[in-house]
């Protein structure tokens, strides 16, 4: 198969535990970029915490964000595309006020959260833009919402599922997010075949969450990571290493990068 564009989720994927792109995993992906090949992340987080990543490897191409609400310029960050949510605010923040949680909600505008927290920092110290707004999310004046996550440190599929005919929900093991209907990473992707006049049949993608499920199977080749739930696992054609152990780059490396590419998919 011809493979054109690959796209990479981040965490749990390209990233180690520790926020890093290790140096096989690099030297990987700019083998693949040598190739004439196209490389694109396709991540959960925002664009400022996405954009320092995507300078060091050194892309030129659109980044997919908040799990495809929103695609931003290389060299701008200006957003292409954003697709927002409209919740019932009121019923929203009642029915999250009755549950132990923390609760994000990221917007054009930028970050605004009931609390913060160690990965809240990390946000803050990557992007250099600290949260909107900290504190009661009643009070907050915000709009235009790309992305609420809900916190719980534990599965809450009977809170997330009273959202179901409001948003997409995607459910972690410490809770859940919830982007506008028909949202996801694939149909960004979708939007971007179009402009690369790309086929499906054309792209790789790789992922470990939930939220890579739908491009997983979607894609030409769809590769979970080593560390992905039996979900994930199920829903694509590959299954390569951990991300600890740059089962990225393994990947990569097996059947992607010449002269191995006569091998494979």
């Amino acid at each position: 198969m011809n493979v054109r564009a690959v796209f990479i989720d981040m965490d749990g994927t390209l990233l180690k535990a520790s926020n890093t792109i290790s140096r096989r995993n690099m030297e990987a992906i700019n083998k693949l970029l040598n190739q004439g090949v196209m490389v694109f992340l396709a991540t959960g987080r925002h664009y400022e915490v996405t954009a320092p990543y995507h300078q060091e490897i050194g892309l030129k191409t659109p980044m997919i964000c908040l799990n495809g609400a929103a695609i931003h310029k290389a060299e701008t960050g200006r957003a292409m595309q954003m697709k927002t949510i409209r919740l019932n605010e009121e019923r929203f923040h009642h029915l999250t006020a009755e549950y132990p949680c923390n609760v994000l909600i990221h917007t054009a505008n930028g970050l605004y959260c009931k609390e913060t927290n160690e990965e809240i920092d990390y946000w803050t110290k990557i992007g250099r833009i600290p949260p909107q707004f900290i504190g009661d999310l009643r009070q907050a004046n915000y709009q235009d919402v790309l992305k609420y996550s809900v916190r719980t440190n534990t599965p809450s599929l009977e809170l997330s599922i009273l959202f179901k005919k409001e948003a997409a929900i995607i459910n972690w093991h410490d809770g859940f997010e919830m982007v506008a209907p028909d949202v996801s990473k694939w149909s960004a992707i979708k939007s971007l075949l179009h402009s690369y006049r790309l086929s499906p049949n054309e792209v790789v993608a790789i992922g470990d969450g939930p939220n890579d499920v739908e491009m997983l199977r979607s894609a030409g080749t769809g590769v979970a990571m080593g560390n992905a739930s039996e979900e994930v696992k199920a829903a694509a054609d590959f299954i390569t290493g951990h991300h600890e152990e740059d089962g990225l780059a393994e990947f990569i490396e097996r059947y992607l990068l010449k002269p191995y590419s006569s091998y494979a998919i």
